[in-house]
């Protein structure tokens, strides 16, 4: 069973609503093991909609189409429904009274333009309206169908679970299940990490296709490696990409930071509670950044002592210790670092210094950024690293790379192989 999704509504393309809507249907559309290939917008114009509706089901076996059901001049989804199944609109005396009886409920007269929701196209079933006044639709066009329903998500939502899906599962005939599980990696630009992950994807290819593998960059926040698997139950699904994710951890090793929503601090939080450890911060350029990060971590008043934001040499002078001379070096980052861990009183201590721009700094120019740490039994160490971008993101890519160096350092001492090289401090991309 393949469905396609098309939205109805000019201010979608207009970009003056974001249309959640798609999202939240292909997502449950695959909870259901229903296979979804293409999702369209247009506007409220009838030959266009009429000409993607008439397109999607060129393609496929049935076809959502969600907005244009209220009940102004521009709500022409009724209209292309029934062009497109060459038959005419019926006011529905019965819907009549079911809108009349919402609005009496609430208190308030029903306009005139309110029956327009009452109009069903000849041989399509209604699909009642728990949440609103514009019902819904299931309507035949040949040996496949069309469901209209609300654009307002509360209304979409519950027509789609309650009527739309099980619907289409007794069309299917056979229940299945699709679920996706997500890798986050950091450290490598998406082109080199398909070139890792190549292998596995040819693997799979020549086995069928199941479970698949795809790539998604996300900017600040690195590489996520995408793998969907469908299985007739979601414990086998559940099992297929759970070898697969084992599979791909063997290629990539500690490249990959987490998994779906997990994000660099709660594995940098992770870490540090397992080995007993206590971090302390030192920020200048990223202002606070890192910090913000860890403490959106719950529970890290357990291992975060604080942070030192020294934006200023002479902080860095006389709050941490820097010897003065150029802020931005290999030699005040060590300082800085060694200085939050005797002020803060932390085990671990992490430090970032550099030139978010646009103007040079200690001769340095924009980009250039200097990360410390200092662990427990091991000297300090630098990285020096040159990020891209306006001051924004050079301050977010300092604060990820900062994070990801606590991590990987962090890996080592808990024995973890390393498996690639040391972390250049270069975003993904």
């Amino acid at each position: 069973m393949r469905c396609e999704v098309l939205a109805v509504g000019t201010e979608l393309l207009l970009g003056q609503i974001v249309d959640t809507n798609s999202a939240w249907i292909g997502e449950h559309l695959a909870l259901a093991g229903i296979d979804c290939h293409l999702q369209t917008k247009v506007g409220d114009n009838l030959g266009r909609i009429v000409e993607c509706l008439r397109s999607a089901l060129e393609r496929s076996d049935a076809v959502i189409c969600c907005g244009g059901l209220g009940p102004t001049q521009d709500d022409i989804t009724r209209e292309a429904i029934a062009e497109v199944m060459g038959v005419a609109l019926r006011r529905d005396p019965a819907l009549i009274e079911v809108i009349r009886s919402m609005f009496s409920a609430r208190g308030r007269e029903m306009a005139e333009s309110n029956l327009r929701q009452a109009d069903v196209p000849d041989g399509a079933t209604v699909i009642p309206q728990t949440r609103g006044t514009a019902p819904g639709l299931v309507c035949p066009v040949g040996d496949r169908v069309v469901y209209a329903v609300p654009g307002v998500p509360y209304e979409m939502e519950d027509m789609l679970q309650r009527a739309v899906l099980p619907d289409l599962q007794a069309r299917a005939g056979t229940t299945a299940t699709i679920l996706s599980r997500t890798l986050r990696t950091w450290g490598l630009a998406e082109s080199t990490l398909a070139e890792v992950v190549a292998p596995r994807v040819e693997a799979l290819d020549r086995a069928g296709g199941n479970p698949t593998i795809a790539f998604l960059a996300s900017g600040i926040e690195g590489i996520k490696v995408r793998v969907t698997a469908k299985a007739a139950t979601a414990a086998t699904a559940r099992d297929l990409l759970d070898r697969e994710e084992a599979e791909l951890r063997a290629l990539l090793g500690p490249l990959v930071f987490g998994v779906d929503e997990a994000t660099m601090e709660d594995a940098v939080a992770r870490l540090l509670v397992q080995q007993g450890l206590t971090l302390g911060l030192a920020e200048s350029l990223t202002g606070g950044l890192v910090a913000s990060r860890l403490v959106n971590v719950v529970g890290s008043s357990g291992w975060f002592r604080g942070s030192v934001v020294a934006y200023s040499p002479e902080v860095k002078f006389g709050v941490l210790g820097v010897r003065p001379g150029p802020v931005v070096s290999e030699q005040a980052a060590l300082q800085m670092a060694e200085g939050a861990r005797r002020v803060l009183g932390s085990d671990v201590a992490l430090s970032v210094t550099g030139v978010a721009g646009p103007a040079e700094l200690d001769g340095r120019p924009p980009g250039t950024v200097f990360i410390a740490l200092a662990l427990p039994e091991r000297p300090a160490e630098v990285l020096g690293v040159r990020l891209p971008g306006d001051r924004d993101r050079v301050r977010q890519f300092s604060a990820i790379s900062a994070l990801d160096l606590l991590r990987r350092r962090l890996l080592e001492r808990a024995g973890v192989t390393q498996g690639d090289p040391a972390p250049s401090g270069r975003p993904p991309g």
